[in-house]
């Protein structure tokens, strides 16, 4: 493995598996992954929310079982936040998917095995263009597994955001009229699937970006106002962990520019 990009504020955050523990339903509450029982897969967690993602990537892989978890969240924020290289992130995010379709073969009732592949094909396909991504079929699988890790998983902050994010995005690119009747995209669904997100992690910074980002496509500009309002907000919350971090500094960029 190529030596990844070090995350910015190395040494910010601190956790040990005790600490950890004690967090871990705040840090948890975008994902409601559950505290794993085996101390190699907590070990890896602990890099992870450290910001040290390319020594949990290989952790959670070599700890195995809930370990892949892990594995797949620190590469998939390490190539949507720290990977300048093109190439590279969309490679990553295809290794994402490939582990989490592994993964729901033998872990189908994994909330995050569905969530994790939809998260890397969504990426990867903005990556490539939304409208390549549709056109390569990948829409629908995205969106069948947002529904699946929903269903299994009904609280489940993240995968609220990405569904929504993925009506945004369709109707956005392809209109209302083919994004309903080819891949089911439909606004007030999108629009109510946000305002869930933020119900259920309602200090979620990630949250607050993608529904500002989602209301400006959705509704045009005269929702700007309002948009940058939650951006205002994203910017000013208070990151736990090192993905927290990355999710606020966003925010601050996209204010400053």
């Amino acid at each position: 493995m190529a030596k990844w990009t070090a995350f910015p504020h190395a040494g910010d955050y601190t956790f040990d598996a005790a600490s950890l523990k004690k967090n871990w339903s705040r840090l948890h509450q975008g994902d409601c992954e559950p505290l794993p029982k085996e101390a190699a897969a907590l070990q890896a967690w602990v890099l992870f929310h450290n910001g040290e993602f390319q020594k949990a990537t290989e952790a959670g892989l070599k700890a195995g079982g809930t370990g892949i978890t892990v594995a797949n969240k620190a590469t998939s924020i390490y190539a949507n936040y720290l990977e300048t290289k093109e190439k590279a992130k969309l490679e990553l995010f295809m290794e994402v998917a490939e582990r989490s379709e592994a993964q729901q073969a033998s872990d189908p009732k994994n909330a995050n095995a569905w969530y994790w592949q939809a998260y890397a094909l969504g990426r990867y396909g903005q990556g490539i263009s939304v409208a390549k991504a549709l056109a390569q079929g990948l829409g629908t699988k995205v969106k069948n597994a947002l529904e699946q890790a929903i269903k299994l998983s009904p609280k489940h902050a993240d995968a609220h955001i990405a569904l929504a994010a993925f009506h945004a995005e369709v109707i956005d690119k392809v209109g209302s009229l083919i994004g309903g009747m080819t891949y089911g995209a439909k606004k007030d669904v999108g629009l109510s699937l946000f305002r869930e997100s933020l119900k259920l992690n309602p200090g979620s910074a990630i949250a607050m970006i993608e529904y500002a980002n989602g209301m400006v496509m959705l509704e045009g500009d005269k929702k700007m106002k309002e948009a940058t309002k939650l951006y205002e907000q994203a910017a000013t919350s208070n990151p736990m962990d090192a993905m927290e971090r990355l999710d606020v500094e966003m925010a601050k960029a996209e204010l400053e520019d």
